[in-house]
């Protein structure tokens, strides 16, 4: 686990960030650190913006309700973005808004909803989905907000990820070995990785994924698994074999 300061509240913010250079705080976020976590001037925050690394910052006050955040000191330096895009057929509402956080969490660098023959959700609001990835890298240490996309129908997907990398498929009908044992056949770098809608993918689309020779079908295992849990499941399993957990040991 990296030596990171967990104790400090830590704020996403959009505007560059260099030492000396005072950032104006929207009412939102003043109203976060002044009224919510009741802090005042001198008060420490850190601050990322996905290009400059992270920064301890002073809360400096300018009005009753306004503040201003001053970086100080970087702390860490930017990191790259990770190389795994999460496809994913759209949920309804909360658990939409909870697969988002966990996949930040695990380390999806690319957010791309799908939409499938069995799809729950019709609409997507990639608005609330990039404010749910935003809170998750905020509590999580996160250094870079992942790319959240507008949604794609399943070839589409296939056309614009397949030729950056492979394609891993999370098939609930497929009957094979352990997910270890064929992720651990596939190269290191750049992957995108698939998960169905509650309904499961039609027969159409199944044929479809598995007649790509850049595809590869798992298994999550004997048990029927939500959507929102195969996304935490399946991302645990790359993420240790062939993702950055694997590189990390």
């Amino acid at each position: 686990m990296p030596d990171h300061d967990f104790r400090s509240p830590r704020l996403f913010v959009e505007a560059d960030l260099c030492a000396g250079a005072g950032i104006g705080l929207d009412p939102a976020k003043a109203n976060y650190l002044l009224n919510v976590m009741r802090l005042d001037a001198g008060a420490v925050v850190l601050a990322f913006n996905g290009r400059d690394g992270e920064w301890r910052c002073r809360i400096e006050r300018t009005a009753k309700k306004k503040a201003d955040l001053v970086p100080e000191q970087r702390l860490r330096e930017q990191t790259p973005a990770p190389a795994l895009a999460y496809l994913f057929a759209p949920l309804k509402h909360a658990r939409l808004d909870y697969m988002v956080q966990k996949a930040v969490e695990m380390g999806a660098g690319i957010l791309q909803p799908v939409m499938t023959q069995h799809v729950q959700a019709s609409r997507v609001n990639v608005e609330r989905m990039r404010a749910n990835a935003i809170e998750a890298a905020e509590q999580c240490g996160i250094l870079t907000i992942p790319d959240c996309r507008e949604p794609l129908k399943l070839d589409a997907a296939l056309e614009a990820y397949l030729p950056h990398g492979p394609m891993i498929f999370c098939d609930e009908r497929e009957d094979a070995e352990s997910p270890v044992a064929t992720l651990a056949r596939l190269p290191k770098g750049p992957l995108s990785l698939l998960i169905g809608p509650e309904g499961g993918f039609s027969t159409e689309e199944r044929a479809r994924l598995h007649a790509e020779t850049s595809v590869t079908a798992i298994s999550l295992g004997p048990r029927i698994l939500r959507a929102d849990t195969a996304a935490v499941a399946a991302l645990a399993v790359v993420q240790a074999t062939i993702g950055d957990w694997e590189s990390a040991g």
